[in-house]
């Protein structure tokens, strides 16, 4: 969905995703993007589409907001590939079945808590412990070491330690 409003003046455009259908014309949607000057009951246009993110090799190394927008301040891109965020899984065929060890580079982390290759993985921890060190680090190594490719989804604050 789509959304158009002002705040102080000034025209703004928000995307949704319909998180539930309530009967009667009416969904119950997630704001993509800040909700300041949104107010209830107002009129949203479908977008006639699911949200599509940019893919490809012209994306690496840059920034996107949760849209697929680039928010880098880099020339604007033109995608010749978007893929929806919502998309089949691929079926257990195409999948590896064997678990292996991804060797991050990191002595501690290889031997107390190894993660598996081609996997996710959290990192959590309190302030001040070095989990921007480890993040850089394992960036680091994945692509000079193993010659592939991180995706950093960073949150709020955390954003900055992708650049």
């Amino acid at each position: 969905l789509d959304i158009n409003f002002e705040v102080n003046g000034v025209q703004k455009s928000l995307v949704l995703e319909v998180a539930a259908h309530l009967g009667g014309n009416r969904v119950r949607a997630i704001a993509m993007d800040m909700t300041e000057g949104l107010v209830r009951n107002q009129v949203v246009k479908a977008r006639g589409k699911m949200i599509e993110v940019p893919v490809g090799e012209e994306v690496l190394g840059r920034i996107f907001n949760v849209v697929g927008e680039s928010i880098d301040n880099l020339e604007p891109l033109k995608p010749s590939l978007t893929w929806p965020i919502h998309r089949k899984a691929p079926s257990f065929e195409q999948q590896s079945t064997k678990t292996e060890m991804f060797e991050t580079g990191i002595k501690v982390i290889d031997l107390l808590a190894p993660y598996s290759k081609g996997g996710k993985v959290g990192l959590f921890g309190g302030a001040g412990v070095g989990k921007t060190v480890i993040i850089m680090e394992l960036i680091h190594n994945v692509a000079y070491k193993h010659n592939g490719y991180s995706v950093f989804a960073g949150v709020g604050e955390r954003t900055r330690e992708g650049n």
